[in-house]
């Protein structure tokens, strides 16, 4: 049904009007919320099926895409930029719907052609070409290594259905192929430099999908292949745990020397999915089920951080530290919007980032006692940087020397909407525990 109800959204591509489809996303969210996703997989037909994993994914997809209507200010391209979100939208519920490993890798693929695009458009400055370049490439040398996996598995094994295909293998190269892509999109330490250039110059839509979604469909995709070769991971998982752990580490020191805010909430995006990638391959219940609520609570976190940085930009003209200082004297609700989304990009309580660093740490005592002191240190930095966001742009003596204007109401709106569903998914956790 909800396929269906894309492809009859075609005639709304002419409507300029933002409100039509603001109200579109959230009645196509009321809709999607009649589905059952306690079974493991329910709703099955023609290769489709949704289960707890997927279920929050696709919520996750139509909610970012109801922001991205509205954070949208531009004047040209409006048509084109609605078929956009509504395309990309539709290419992600489609990722996490198939349950046929060649069909999610091809809109797998299929979601950086869209991306591109808004980056290409709209995009503000001229290095927007090599950030999509990088993007690309990195795709590209990454993906087709699983394409040939996923052509082996099938001529061994006649099947590519999830919950059909099952391996005891222990070749790390396979392992590695299996991984390898997934990682780039998650992204982990040393295969991230396409991400701060892409945030950086990508519009504030764009770096909302991209936070937003577009990081999350590598968990999503590592997901389903731990469940299908759970062996081979069991064997090889300590390589990408050390590299994890050794880059959230080092990704945190380099977020304390950066002078550009839409940076520094990049490698801050890095170092948190770092620590989400490390829940994961610790193949425990709670750390999966604590990395699955970290790529939620960041999905809504990072894409709020990234729209108040903007609001900022439009003001000021600058990301930078030393230019965009002394904001609290002018404006205080925006100050107090600022205090609340740093403090849970730092994992603060009462939200959901804070339970799902709690089930991560757990995860990482049992998988290595060790795994405490590289926690705390993690743990500490991510403090330090988002402290660091708050005081260097809100206090201080205002310098900025352009013309400045207040905050419109329905940017609180956007901007309360992400804070308030931090709180509302947190009343999903009794559910992990079924």
């Amino acid at each position: 049904m909800m396929i269906l109800f894309f492809l009859f959204l075609i005639p709304l591509f002419f409507v300029n009007f933002m409100y039509v489809h603001q109200f579109v996303m959230i009645l196509m969210v009321i809709f999607f919320m009649k589905y059952n996703f306690f079974d493991f997989f329910c709703n099955l037909y023609y290769n489709l099926g949704i289960d707890f994993f997927s279920y929050f994914m696709i919520m996750l997809c139509l909610l970012i895409g109801c922001f991205m209507f509205m954070s949208f200010y531009y004047l040209f391209s409006i048509k084109f930029f609605i078929f956009l979100v509504y395309f990309l939208c539709f290419v992600l519920i489609l990722v996490f719907s198939f349950m046929n490993l060649f069909i999610f890798y091809i809109f797998f693929e299929l979601s950086l052609i869209p991306l591109i695009i808004l980056i290409f458009g709209w995009g503000y400055q001229p290095e927007r070409l090599s950030s999509g370049f990088y993007l690309f490439f990195y795709t590209l040398f990454a993906s087709l290594p699983l394409l040939i996996l996923i052509i082996y598995l099938y001529f061994n094994f006649y099947t590519l259905f999830f919950d059909s295909c099952y391996l005891l293998m222990e070749n790390f190269i396979i392992f590695f192929v299996m991984t390898f892509s997934f990682l780039v999109k998650f992204p982990m330490f040393m295969v991230h430099f396409w991400l701060p250039k892409a945030h950086v110059q990508a519009p504030v839509f764009g770096s909302m999908i991209l936070a937003g979604l577009m990081l999350k469909i590598g968990g999503y995709g590592l997901v389903r292949f731990m469940c299908m070769f759970d062996y081979v991971f069991f064997l090889y998982n300590y390589v990408w745990y050390s590299f994890s752990i050794f880059g959230c580490f080092i990704v945190g020191l380099i977020c304390l020397i950066q002078g550009d805010s839409k940076c520094l909430i990049a490698y801050s995006s890095i170092s948190h999915m770092g620590l989400c990638l490390l829940g994961f391959l610790s193949l425990f219940s709670l750390g999966v089920k604590g990395s699955y609520l970290m790529m939620i609570s960041h999905g809504f976190c990072s894409s709020g951080l990234f729209y108040v940085c903007n609001l900022i930009y439009l003001r000021t003209l600058s990301r930078s530290f030393y230019i965009n200082s002394g904001l609290v004297c002018f404006l205080p609700s925006l100050s107090f919007i600022w205090f609340l989304l740093c403090l849970f990009n730092m994992s603060c309580p009462p939200s959901i980032n804070f339970l799902s660093e709690v089930f991560i740490m757990y995860s990482m005592l049992k998988y290595w006692s060790v795994s405490y002191f590289f926690f705390v240190i993690i743990s500490f930095l991510s403090s330090c940087f988002s402290f660091f966001l708050y005081v260097y742009i809100q206090h201080g003596q205002f310098g900025v020397i352009y013309s400045f204007s207040f905050i419109y109401l329905y940017e609180y709106l956007l901007t309360f909407i992400h804070i308030i569903f931090i709180f509302l998914f947190i009343f999903i956790c009794p559910y992990l525990f079924f």
